[in-house]
């Protein structure tokens, strides 16, 4: 039985990802990715912004999905970073698989995990929490940012529980009783 699995073409390191907790800051449908098993991160080595390093269009690592969470825009950047999602990770691998990706016309993709040609059984897979608190490589991976949570304004509590709820800010009434 074939596994729906999402493929996304990335130029971050793995450092980055799994520093992040995952694969970051894709326009998808939540509900459809989160039906799926893992997800594959290829490399996208024709950026100006990447910190990759592995041959361009090879699949490099593989996570099994935790969840698919919506991302926290930073101020400075709301308008290009809101809706998009971070598919998180319970486990990773790497894999080397070169030419994976085909030049596919979106960054994302669902296909099967036939389709990927690796058994997903003879991996090594690597909790992620284990990553975090134990450090790899002499601590090379940094923990997982934690949201730091200090004075806000209307609007910007607005825009966080829209994200959180996936709706519009519009949607969102507070009421403050002193």
């Amino acid at each position: 039985m074939s596994k729906e699995i999402i493929v996304v073409f990335t130029a971050k390191s793995i450092k980055r990802i799994l520093s992040e907790g995952g694969s970051a800051a894709w326009r998808l449908d939540r509900n459809h990715a989160r039906r799926c098993s893992y997800v594959v991160c290829t490399r996208n080595a024709h950026t100006v912004w990447g910190d990759g390093t592995e041959e361009h269009q090879s699949a490099f690592l593989i996570g099994k999905i935790r969840d698919v969470v919506p991302c926290r825009p930073t101020p400075e950047n709301y308008e290009s970073e809101k809706n998009r999602f971070l598919i998180q990770f319970s486990q990773y691998a790497r894999i080397d698989v070169p030419h994976y990706w085909k030049g596919d016309r979106n960054p994302i993709k669902y296909t099967s995990l036939d389709d990927l040609g690796i058994d997903v059984d003879d991996l090594k897979w690597e909790d992620l929490a284990e990553l975090v608190e134990e450090g790899e490589e002499a601590g090379e991976i940094a923990p997982p940012k934690k949201p730091v949570v200090g004075a806000l304004t209307m609007a910007e509590a607005k825009r966080g529980l829209a994200l959180t709820f996936n709706v519009s800010a519009d949607a969102i009434e507070i009421t403050i009783r002193g």
